[in-house]
């Protein structure tokens, strides 16, 4: 298992995913992991169960993503990362992406808190924060809008359907294959299914591909 939060260990597992992290970029992930975890302890940020690995359930897990993003917007894309929570995956995204702008949108104030201190700290230029409900948000549509294990499918689509570009993409990291959820979808999107196997983690991980026909 690959238990360090070393930068090494973070570009070792991100490799087989088929993400490539420069040196500056890991010791970045492994800045603000190492924030996320003095944060978590006193604040709750994220559910981080016992005998979880850190590197594997939440580092590796949302650099999976980061394939997804650029073939759905490309590098330069406008991205929306509903419900960041502890930034996963938006800030583990801006890191391995910095070309792409990211927008964290959050409902719960101290968790934007700790959004904005992991931008200054990690240095992200490339980050937004905005407290508030998506479903109230009001900006330029997105080219791309992912969420992590948030709600189901139906609600992630109705709740930002009107910030997604006409082309633009959802992407919802999932575990188990969501089938209801899958059937439940409105009829005008269309989806598809990836299955993953992220280094270390013996568990299953599926990332569903949606859009607007």
């Amino acid at each position: 298992m690959l238990r360090e939060l070393t930068p090494n260990a973070i570009s070792v597992g991100a490799a087989p995913l088929g993400v490539t992290l420069g040196t500056t970029q890991a010791r970045r992930v492994a800045d603000f992991a190492a924030l996320l975890l003095r944060w978590n302890a006193v604040h709750n940020l994220t559910a981080i169960r016992a005998g979880e690995d850190f590197l594997t359930h939440h580092l590796l897990d949302s650099l999976a993503l980061a394939p997804f993003v650029l073939r759905a917007g490309g590098s330069g894309a406008r991205v929306l990362d509903v419900g960041s929570g502890g930034g996963l995956p938006g800030i583990v995204l801006a890191i391995a992406l910095p070309g792409a702008s990211f927008t964290l949108v959050d409902a719960v104030r101290k968790k934007c808190a700790f959004l904005t201190q992991a931008r200054l700290d990690v240095g992200l230029e490339n980050v937004e924060v905005v407290h508030g409900r998506v479903e109230r948000l009001q900006a330029a549509p997105f080219d791309v809008v992912v969420s992590r294990a948030l709600t189901t499918l139906t609600q992630f689509v109705a709740w930002t359907r009107h910030l997604l570009m006409p082309q633009g993409r959802w992407l919802a990291m999932k575990g188990r294959r969501p089938d209801e959820e899958l059937a439940r979808l409105p009829p005008d999107i269309m989806a598809a299914v990836t299955a993953l196997q992220v280094p270390g983690l013996d568990e299953q991980r599926h990332v569903i591909e949606m859009r607007k026909t």
